[in-house]
Parts: structure tokens; sequence; C-alpha cells
């Protein structure tokens, strides 16, 4: 009987799934962040300009290492395979942590700053109550109301959470959609809020603020190498592979470019500054108070989406892992009623929680960005390890870019790490021992079968 994965995925399925899984919580909630930091909204343009440049390096660089490692996994096949098994094991570790449990956090805690709008409660990171690391307010009650609720459906359906995925993804498309067209053709756009600026949060210079800028920009564009993860269930991988990743990529970035340029143009500077909630405020002063409230609520559920997705794939990544014995054993157990991997859906849950409660929204994307950054630039640098080797396949239109690709985006990640470090020295630190305690962990128990 054969058991591989049967190769059903077209070029138009493959880029569909680079796009939809693109679109998520960064563009909702970092513009404001990037004005604090730079001050200038041409300069806010510019790293999300540079921000595609890299993304679209990291594809090249994927699309090489896909087409002569056609597996499921992307980074787990190019990491096991240049720096060894180890690796596949931290792969799985740091997906948990930053990659699944740290991004669900940060989402619920941007819905809870959307629907702060409809409320008199303060929004997340005025806490009320605080002891020793942990803060609590209403609006991290809220953000927790929402983890939970999502791991629940998740844990009693897999078809409901199904089904409340897909309704809510084509409603976050239609909203962000609506939104543009409806701030196209209501004149009130104003080309010269380009033109103003913010003294910004920080007297850091503009190469260091560029770079942590960076970091958001890149946790925005996470997703451009999704089609790498299903490289195995592709029809004619070596061709579908980087076409798919580049032009999902590309079309995304024009549509964050875009988008960004309305929200300040729809607003100058100051009221953006440092907000989350930079789409209701955007919404508010393009269509009054009541289309204000009616796309803010609109983009809380689009955020919803967000947390959705995460909570129904990463569960799945720890059971598959446990499956192969890459990850803890209990994470490989169903429930025998419902017949989802509960124990890994209850577990990121619960780290989903405890993250919330222990970092902002700032501080959660800044520990993500580190943590994913730096795996994917030593998935990049493996290519230079294993490129050499007999029957390499080089892609077939950009093969002599590729080298150079890697490299930028290789140099671009070591430049985001060594300032993240720089000024956001706690993050980066977390960042460290999280990889380390994972060692550790594989270290002491892998070889007794997790």
């Amino acid at each position: 009987m054969n058991s591989s994965l049967r190769r059903e995925l077209t070029l138009t399925h493959s880029t569909a799934l680079v796009i939809s899984n693109m679109i998520g919580t960064g563009i909702f909630t970092t513009t404001g962040f990037l004005i604090a930091n730079l001050g200038r909204p041409w300069w806010v343009m510019s790293v999300w300009a540079a921000g595609a440049v890299v993304a679209v390096a990291g594809c090249l660089t994927y699309a090489e290492l896909g087409i002569n490692f056609p597996r499921s996994g992307a980074e787990y096949a190019y990491l096991r395979e240049a720096w060894g098994g180890a690796w596949g094991f931290l792969s799985g570790w740091i997906s948990f942590f930053a990659g699944f449990s740290a991004p669900i956090a940060a989402t619920a805690l941007a819905f809870a700053s959307y629907l702060s709008y409809f409320s008199p409660a303060p929004p997340p990171g005025h806490a009320q109550v605080r002891l020793a690391w942990l803060h609590f307010g209403p609006g991290e009650g809220i953000a927790i109301l929402l983890i939970a609720l999502i791991g629940g459906i998740n844990i009693l359906s897999v078809r409901s959470a199904a089904d409340l995925q897909n309704a809510l993804t084509g409603m976050k498309l239609v909203v962000l959609l609506a939104f543009l067209t409806f701030a196209f053709i209501s004149g009130k756009l104003q080309g010269s809020n380009l033109q103003k600026s913010v003294f910004g949060s920080s007297a850091h210079g503009l190469a260091a603020e560029f770079a942590i800028s960076l970091v958001f920009v890149m946790f925005s564009y996470s997703g451009w190498n999704a089609a790498a993860y299903v490289a195995e269930e592709m029809k004619n991988v070596e061709r579908a592979l980087p076409v798919s990743l580049v032009t999902g990529t590309v079309i995304v970035a024009v549509f964050y470019l875009t988008l960004n340029a309305v929200f300040m143009m729809a607003v100058p500077p100051d009221p953006l500054e440092g907000r989350v909630e930079v789409g209701s405020i955007a919404a508010e002063s393009l269509f009054g108070r009541a289309g204000g409230a009616v796309f803010s609520g609109m983009m809380a559920l689009a955020l919803v989406s967000c947390v959705s997705a995460m909570a129904l794939v990463g569960p799945r990544v720890y059971y598959a892992m446990a499956q192969d014995k890459l990850f803890f054993t209990h994470a490989a157990r169903l429930h025998p009623v419902w017949k989802t991997p509960a124990n890994a859906i209850i577990w990121q849950t619960i780290a989903s929680i405890a993250m919330l409660l222990t970092g902002s929204f700032e501080s959660l994307i800044y520990y993500i960005g580190f943590a994913l950054i730096l795996f994917a630039a030593l998935a990049a640098a493996g290519l230079f390890r294993v490129r050499g080797r007999p029957g390499w396949k080089r892609l077939r239109v950009a093969g002599r870019w590729v080298p150079g690709a890697a490299g930028l985006f290789i140099a671009a990640s070591v430049w985001m790490l060594v300032y993240t470090t720089a000024l956001r020295p706690k993050e980066a630190l977390l960042g460290l021992l999280t990889i380390v305690g994972g060692w550790f962990v594989y270290r002491s128990r892998f070889r007794e079968g997790l």
C-alpha cells in the first residue's frame, strides 16, 4: 500500500495558500509602532518595501531548497538536512512557543484592543492587577476568553473549527477589500499626511530603528514560505513552488503597501503613533463614528480568524511530530470521543494565556520575530552546506540569483537580530533561552523517547 502523500496541489492552490497565510495580524496592528520608531510615513512605506525584498529573497532560497527536498515541513526538513536531526526537534519546540502560542497571545491582545472601541473598559496594557511577572486587566480578560473559546471549539469538533475558520477567513478578505474600496471613494484621503512626521519614541539612529521596525514587518510578512510546507503534495513542484512563493508574496506586498498608505493618508501620524488598533482610528477618520464602529467590529472578527487558524494548525504540527517521536508523546494522543488532538490543544492554550499575562503586544512581537528570524536564517544558511551535493537542482529561471538572494536574506536577518539584541535585550534573551531550553530537553529526553 502506498502511504505517500498525493501530489494534487496546483500552482493556483499553492499561491492562494501563500496569500491566505500572509494576510493576518500584522497588517491590522503594526503601523502605529512603525511610526513611533521611524517618525515619518515615507520611512514606514520604505520599511514595508524593504520587507518585501527580504521576503522575496527568502522565497528564492526556500524554493531551491524545496525542489531538492520536496517534503512537508519546510524548515524542519531543511534544518535536518543541513544541520542534523536535533534541529528537527528544535523546529517543533520553537513552533510551539514562537510560531503559534506567542502569536495567538499577541493576536488575542490585538482583538481586545480593537474591541475596546465599543467599551469604556481600558484596552490591554492598562493592567489593574500586577503580581511579579503577571499583569491582568479587562483587556487581558477579553483576550483570555477568546483563546479559551477557540481552544474549546477545536477540542470539541474539528469540523466546527474548520467551518468557523473558512467563514472568518472569507470575511477577513471582504473586510479589507471593502475598507480599501470605501476609503478611495470617500474623498477624504490626504496625501499631505505622508509628508508629516512625529519625533518618534526612541532616540536611536535610523539604522537601528529601521532594523527593529523590519522585525514588525517580517512578522506581518510571515507566511511567505507557506507553500514550502506542502511541497510534497504539489504537482510539478519545480515550477509551482518558486512561482507560487514569489507571486503570492509580491501580491501581498502590493496589498500591504496600499493598505498602509490608506491608513496614513486617512490620519496624520500623531494619532497612530504607538497604537495597536490603527484600523479603527483610520476607519473613524474616514467614515465617522458609525462607520468606524462597523469596520472596528469587522476587523476585530478578522483577528479572530487569525487566532482560529493558528489554534487549528499548531496542535496538528505537534501531533504529527509526536507521532514521528520528535515531540512529547502525549501530544500524539487523540481525545477518545471527539478524536481531536486535545492534549496538544490544551497545552497550546495554556502557553498562549501564560504569554499573554506576562508580555505586552509589542514585546511578544519582538520575541516572535527574534526566534523565527533566527531559524529562517539558519535554514537559508543551510543552502550553502547542501548546494554542492551530487544531483543538486537549481531553479530554472533565477538559479544564478539564489546564492545572492540567500546571502541578502541572511544579512538582513543578522542585521535585525543584532539590533533586536541591542535594543530589546529582554525579548532576545527570552528567545535564546527558549532555544537553549529546547536543546537541553532534546539532549536529556529525546533519546529516551519523548
